[in-house]
């Protein structure tokens, strides 16, 4: 197993804590939040795999495009399942409306980092190293963060004017 495979396994298990627990959680809901995680893991798996020496195979691009279909999928899934309350009391902010995903949300988060673990071994077992690479991981997470963006930003005026509020 190589250093680098390793270096992933442990960036993409450490992200999904991160997230799963974010997720399960009652969160004040930040409209301008929601956007931030996608553009960064974006911006820097654009910069990390512009670094990257690694050659594009079709079979990178193959396997790339069924995890980025998976991880959008999932997404928006994510953003579906998203539920809205009133907090009793504002944050720190003077926000009330709070937002949270829950378990399902983490169970997603764990197929798309199964199957992301799933295609690394195989990919790199076939020669698709640029699939391997931790830029390609940073993208594939940037894509499910800003699918799900993009359905909780659809949803949000709604839950605001208080048709979703639970």
């Amino acid at each position: 197993m190589s250093t680098q495979l390793i270096a992933n396994a442990v960036i993409g298990l450490v992200l999904v804590g991160f997230l799963a627990y974010r997720q399960a959680t009652w969160r004040a809901f930040d409209p301008a939040r929601v956007w931030r995680a996608p553009l960064v893991l974006g911006v820097v798996g654009v910069v990390v795999l512009a670094q990257s020496s690694a050659a594009v195979t079709s079979l990178d691009v193959l396997l790339l495009g069924v995890e980025a279909l998976l991880a959008v999928a999932a997404g928006l899934a994510m953003g579906t399942m998203t539920r809205f309350r009133t907090a009793p009391t504002p944050d720190d902010h003077g926000r009330t409306l709070q937002s949270r995903t829950g378990w399902a949300g983490a169970g997603l988060w764990l197929l798309v980092i199964a199957v992301r673990v799933g295609l690394d071994v195989v990919g790199g077992h076939l020669g698709a190293h640029l699939l391997t690479s931790t830029g390609a991981i940073l993208l594939v997470l940037a894509l499910n963060r800003a699918a799900r963006a993009l359905v909780v930003d659809q949803r949000m005026p709604r839950a605001a004017s208080g048709m979703m509020v639970r």
